[in-house]
């Protein structure tokens, strides 16, 4: 079974393209087309990174923020370390509070951009790991609620399945825009779907607070 996954891993053009452009994960090309077609990520935005190792994803956004932003990528495994001096690595599970504080002291709870590819702990049973998969996206959903900018942008995986309506339909009664979209470089028997979401709608009592802050 695992010389099977390997052969078929090698095969994999994208993987095979990640080794040669030097990403650390096929993944990379994910968000690479998503923020081609949707504008995520921009020069100089506040980046978090939830379920980031191995970087795939952090190292495209850091390619996007420039110098004057910040990259900040979580995971329960560590992340090898960027050259660039303005990415900063947190070794946890984010769905702690301990771990979301230090979040909240790098970014100072001004988080332009909230992203997610992270899966749950999958056990091979379709039902179960949706479910699991629905509760990863509440917990991201709760984490964005607390940091993430009025306008800002949101961009999160979820395995489809019968809740998988009702979580897009809250996501989209929080932000603006909401496209439910899968990627080129996802792999057709994958049931991964992207979900992103794009001007999210913070409370008009905190977003008065947020731009009183930026006075």
């Amino acid at each position: 079974m695992g010389s099977r996954w390997e052969m078929e891993r090698k095969k994999d053009p994208y993987y095979r393209r990640a080794k040669s452009e030097d990403y650390r994960s096929r993944a990379s090309y994910k968000l690479k087309q998503l923020n081609k077609r949707f504008k995520i990520i921009k020069e100089g935005n506040t980046v978090v990174d939830l379920g980031a190792a191995p970087g795939g994803w952090s190292q495209v956004a850091l390619e996007k923020i420039g110098e004057e932003g910040v990259v900040v990528g979580v995971d329960l495994n560590r992340i090898k370390p960027f050259p660039e001096g303005n990415f900063y690595g947190i070794r946890g599970d984010f769905t702690k509070d301990i771990v979301q504080e230090k979040v909240m002291e790098l970014t100072n709870g001004k988080v332009d951009v909230l992203m997610s590819d992270a899966s749950p702990s999958l056990s091979g049973v379709k039902s179960i790991d949706h479910l699991r998969s629905i509760d990863l996206i509440n917990a991201v959903l709760d984490i964005a609620d607390n940091i993430l900018k009025n306008d800002g942008n949101l961009v999160i995986k979820a395995f489809q399945g019968p809740e998988y309506k009702t979580v897009l339909d809250d996501i989209k009664k929080r932000f603006r825009k909401v496209k439910s979209t899968k990627p080129p470089s996802s792999r057709n028997r994958s049931s991964e779907m992207y979900i992103v979401a794009l001007g999210f709608k913070r409370p008009k009592n905190q977003a008065k607070r947020e731009n009183k802050d930026l006075e």
